[in-house]
């Protein structure tokens, strides 16, 4: 079943969301790929949302090492697991397993679960720290590019 993505997952964050976002249209790009039974297809959604994530998952944890969030290692602990995980489906398939439903639900509950609970920690302090430095950038008539990333 494809992800709707309702407001309930957004962070206040837009740059995140975005990403979230971004990951949520390749799980459904996995799901049409899977009811087409297009085994190329799901190959190529598979590595494309790995990669993707993988430098998703960089960006958020450099935001929270910036904000000095306090559970930042175990957070990117989540995250190296995942990508494991995911990994070991990948060397599945290239085995010729087809995992496609499979990897869609794991994606599917974990993303939504991910996004509600660990991500949902983090914001507040990388909101706190982002904030005052866009404060002082406004002081400085220096705001530029930063801005975009808060609603």
């Amino acid at each position: 079943m494809a992800i709707n993505w309702t407001d309930d997952l957004n962070t206040g964050i837009d740059v995140i969301d975005q990403q979230h976002k971004r990951i949520v249209d390749f799980i459904n790009h996995l799901e049409t790929a899977q009811k087409a039974g297009n085994k190329e297809m799901i190959r190529e959604v598979v590595n494309d949302c790995v990669d993707y994530t993988q430098s998703h998952f960089a960006f958020e944890e450099s935001l929270q090492e910036e904000a000095g969030y306090q559970y930042c290692k175990p957070h990117k602990k989540v995250h190296e697991l995942f990508i494991r995980r995911i990994s070991e489906y990948q060397q599945r398939m290239d085995l010729g397993d087809d995992v496609g439903e499979e990897l869609h639900q794991l994606l599917s509950r974990w993303l939504i679960n991910h996004i509600k609970r660990d991500d949902a920690d983090y914001v507040s302090a990388v909101k706190a720290t982002m904030v005052s430095v866009i404060k002082e950038k406004e002081q400085k008539k220096e705001v530029g590019w930063f801005r975009r990333f808060f609603k």
